[in-house]
């Protein structure tokens, strides 16, 4: 390798490196200004989010700071190669890869830092600044696009093709095993059937220091399901809305 070479190399990396510093720096100063109230339409029905009930006439700004501290993921360019792939950039196929970073980025939120969590934008939460390194477009990410996509070829999936719903939860099953800050169980119901024991049994180890002790280790549940061509037809509403219910009782 000539000095040319050479000089490139580490050229690409120092931009590189830079381009993770503006992300991130870029998730610390969240366009806050963004989210004006006329975004948040006012009605007397209760509004869910992740589990929590509000009233948009009484609850308006916990709402936009509930929203404003989930993760949002979308289409990136300019990263690092992806492989050896020309892909530095996910525009018109990533967006399911990014969908699926998003579940699992708020189940490490949760788990991590809870539900009550917020985001603020004048304090750098170091905890909250390691979930969003797992994120980072590089190879070294455990949840990157790069590792996604890559992982997305032992399931007939080229990088730079779409993947669908199962298939993204099926690599962000292999993904999470190789995650061991949070030593997530991520489970994916088959044919839309959850079988009770089978998932007991997978997030109940026996704690190292005593073995006569079982843990429950943290759960991802995934569920496949279509519920109409372009849009949920109305015939399921009633029915999300009641398993959606039950869900949030088992939870609390």
């Amino acid at each position: 390798m000539d000095w040319k070479q050479i000089i490139q190399k580490h050229s690409r990396k120092i931009l590189n490196r830079i381009s993770m510093d503006l992300m991130l720096e870029a998730y610390l100063t969240h366009e806050s200004s963004l989210m004006d109230l006329e975004d948040i339409p006012q009605t007397v029905d209760p509004v869910w989010i992740l589990g929590k009930k509000y009233s948009t006439i009484i609850d308006l700004q916990q709402i936009r700071n509930d929203i404003q501290s989930r993760l949002w993921f979308t289409y990136r360019k300019g990263f690092v190669q992806i492989g050896n792939t020309n892909f530095t950039s996910d525009r018109g196929w990533g967006c399911m890869l990014r969908c699926g970073q998003m579940v699992i980025g708020q189940a490490l939120i949760f788990l991590h830092l809870g539900r009550d969590w917020r985001w603020d934008p004048d304090k750098r939460d170091i905890d909250y600044l390691k979930i969003l390194r797992m994120f980072e477009d590089k190879r070294s990410a455990p949840y990157s696009i790069h590792q996604i996509a890559l992982m997305g070829v032992s399931h007939g999936k080229q990088v730079g093709e779409w993947f669908g719903p199962n298939t993204i939860a099926q690599v962000l099953k292999k993904l999470a095993t190789m995650d061991e800050l949070s030593s997530l169980v991520f489970h994916v119901a088959l044919d839309n059937t959850l079988v009770i024991n089978e998932v007991k049994k997978l997030c109940t180890v026996m704690e190292q220091t005593n073995s006569s002790k079982q843990i429950w280790k943290p759960l991802v549940l995934v569920i496949p399901l279509r519920l109409g061509i372009s849009a949920i037809n109305p015939a399921y509403v009633q029915g999300v809305k009641v398993s959606n219910s039950t869900f949030i009782k088992l939870v609390n």
